[in-house]
């Protein structure tokens, strides 16, 4: 993957960076990804919600069929005191 290397920067950039970086919870190479992509007009790569690509791989389950399941494991959340 090509590399660019960033020299001079004001510190003042470097600290608002490193902000958002630890705001976001983003490395600051992400940060600075995004800002660059943001600025020169161009989407995201795989923008998309967290896990997307894991939901794309494994499935998901709609709202009605995770309600559903919860429902049918609330017994196991139970504690029988008798058993402790």
């Amino acid at each position: 993957m090509p590399q660019i290397t960033l020299r001079g920067m004001d510190p003042d950039v470097e600290r608002t960076i490193r902000n958002l970086a630890k705001k976001s919870g983003k490395s600051i190479n992400r940060v600075i990804l995004d800002l660059v992509y943001q600025h020169a007009g161009f989407a995201k790569k795989g923008a998309g919600p967290l896990a997307s690509s894991l939901k794309k791989m494994a499935g998901g389950w709609s709202e009605e069929e995770a309600s559903a399941f919860f429902e049918s494991i609330k017994s196991c959340e139970q504690i029988d005191a008798d058993m402790w």
